[in-house]
């Protein structure tokens, strides 16, 4: 280990308990994005962080947005070193429901080794890591081997909506060599991960509308067209037993798999047994000709998200309902475009409409795919400074999920996206009871300061 790093890490080390207690502090705000009433704790959190980066030596700055704040930091540039840009989000979900929380969600609560709280892990703990890393390179040595700059979000619990307009009008000032967010997780207990790889997304809602109120269905079932029985077959229509999407031209654009790819992921440590009862079920389903892995990381699904219509109350009502809808979403690899995957689920659901129905496509929220190739320079020091930091080698996995300011960043300033999760799988986000491992903590600010090192020795 270079000795400047290894000056660096012992700071932090010592620097333990304190850490610990900015990041308690930090969790103590209730920023809640998503509602109103909380868009005063909003802005506190904001300017938590941006106070915290000036007393650490950085030139930082609240910048406003028409909705809640970012926070704006960097240190001094290096000339001929790599720069990088961290990604983090100060805003939280809502704690609800309250009643399911062990310990109070904003009052940081130590259990097992572990630090409870809403925001713990998503995203304040892990954010936090970063600065920290940087708090202790600046103790230290009064400079980095590279430029950081930091830009921290209030909004991405909400969807992001004003960061993609900031990122388009300030690409010249965030200008960097790649994008490092911690907001994922490790793969497993003591198995850190550098995930590459996310699938993107297309969700719509479908309304059907059939007669002008509900009717009785033994005086007009027969002879009325059923918006339920209609909606159940387009639904249904969507995908074979096989497990394959239907929409035309579906698969296209989907990238197969390399066979690097397919033998890494065999080789994970992946109890499927084990998968299976932690979700509660006794099978599994999915792409015929796929892994459970495969499935999950690399392969389109579709899933209904939610459904409605007729009477839903206890006992029997004999009624042919007036409406009926539905939710759904197809989880797409990269490549396969949102835009298209509207055009072709419109072209088979609308000849499926029987007379008497009005149907309706509202298309959502979409965000393709993309995966960073795996044999990045930066991605393998990247893989060098977690294994310093959590002391094994980190395997490379692709998420299900979407986090579509992925894409923007990758577009907008052509850059490179590290995707270094410090959480754990069962961290509970989005849920009550969510925490973060302390253990992880630290060991997210030593591979975060050993980050910086490997990144500025990479041409």
């Amino acid at each position: 280990m270079p000795p400047a790093l290894d000056q660096v890490l012992s700071y932090a080390t010592d620097q333990d308990s304190q850490f610990e207690a900015d990041l308690e502090a930090l969790l103590r705000i209730p920023s809640i994005s998503a509602d109103s009433q909380f868009a005063p704790q909003v802005r506190q959190a904001a300017g938590w962080l941006v106070e915290h980066l000036q007393t650490l030596g950085l030139q930082s700055e609240l910048i406003e947005t028409p909705g809640h704040p970012l926070v704006c930091a960097t240190t001094p540039p290096v000339p001929g070193a790599p720069v990088a840009l961290v990604y983090g989000h100060y805003d939280v979900q809502p704690p609800d429901p309250l009643d399911q929380w062990e310990s109070p969600p904003f009052e940081p609560t130590r259990r097992d080794g572990n630090l409870y709280a809403r925001g713990a892990t998503d995203d304040k703990g892990q954010m936090l890591t970063h600065i920290k890393s940087v708090q202790s390179w600046l103790a230290t040595h009064q400079r980095l081997p590279l430029q950081v700059k930091f830009l921290i979000e209030g909004e991405e619990e909400i969807g992001s909506e004003h960061l993609e307009e900031y990122l388009a009008e300030h690409a010249e000032a965030l200008a960097c060599d790649c994008v490092v967010i911690s907001d994922t997780a490790q793969f497993a207990r003591g198995i850190p991960a550098i995930t590459y790889g996310l699938r993107g997304i297309a969700y719509y809602e479908i309304h059907l509308q059939g007669p002008s109120h509900d009717l009785h269905s033994g005086v007009f079932g027969g002879a009325v067209t059923n918006p339920i029985v209609t909606l159940t077959k387009m639904l249904a229509a969507l995908v074979d037993d096989a497990g394959r999407i239907q929409l035309p031209n579906f698969y296209d654009d989907v990238v197969p798999l390399a066979e690097r790819e397919r033998k890494e992921f065999a080789g994970l440590p992946f109890d499927e047994d084990a998968f299976r009862s932690q979700l509660g079920v006794e099978g599994l389903t999915g792409e015929v000709g796929f892994s459970t892995l495969e499935r999950r990381w690399a392969r389109p699904s579709y899933d209904i998200n939610g459904i409605w219509g007729g009477y839903q109350g206890e006992g029997a009502k004999t009624v042919l309902p007036a409406q009926a809808g539905a939710k759904l979403s197809f989880r797409l690899v990269p490549n396969q475009d949102p835009e298209k995957i509207t055009a072709s689920l419109r072209s088979l659901l609308e000849p499926l409409v029987p007379p008497g129905i009005q149907f309706e496509l509202i298309a959502y929220h979409g965000a393709p795919g993309i995966a960073m190739p795996i044999d990045s320079p930066l991605l393998a020091a990247a893989a060098r400074a977690v294994e310093l930091g959590f002391g094994h080698r980190p395997v490379f996995i692709r998420e299900g999920g979407s986090i579509p300011i992925v894409n923007t960043f990758a577009e907008r300033l052509g850059a490179e996206v590290l995707l270094l999760g410090w959480g754990q799988n069962d961290d509970n986000l989005h849920a009550p009871n969510e925490k973060f491992s302390l253990a992880d903590f630290h060991r997210g600010i030593r591979a975060s300061a050993a980050l910086w090192e490997c990144l500025a020795n990479v041409p």
